[in-house]
């Protein structure tokens, strides 16, 4: 069975088109580009081993009675609570006008579509 060969399998890596890549390489880490993860279209293999039911991958759960369920809810609950970014003091305040203002504007909307269509209601069928 013929093996495929690989980019640094290569031991005369120096063809033109590993200079141009080369080269390219370098112009980006010159501009200083942030990282950003890039996706190789492959498949999670971490994903697929940590989800097998072998016991060697299989997290130890252990399960106590109803108040240990409940404190270990509490706990997760604590857990996740510590990984939110909250929202600074000025942004809160910022939101909460931004949301305050924009209920009073659709209430305003409806509150004047409802009297226009009930005064062509009352005209049409006449009161």
């Amino acid at each position: 069975m013929a093996e495929r060969k690989r980019p640094g399998d290569d031991p005369a890596g120096d063809r033109p088109e590993d200079e141009a890549r080369d080269d390219l390489v370098d112009e980006v880490e010159d501009d200083e580009v942030e990282e950003e993860p890039v996706s190789r279209g492959g498949t999670a293999v971490r994903e697929r081993t940590a989800n097998s039911d072998s016991p060697a991958t299989r997290k130890d759960v252990r399960r106590g009675g109803f108040f240990g369920r409940i404190g270990g809810f509490f706990r997760e609950v604590v857990s996740e609570l510590r990984k939110v970014i909250w929202p600074t003091r000025k942004e809160l305040l910022t939101y909460t006008g931004v949301v305050i203002v924009f209920v009073t504007v659709m209430t305003a909307l409806v509150a004047g579509l409802d009297f226009v269509f009930a005064k062509g209601i009352l005209f049409a069928f006449g009161n």
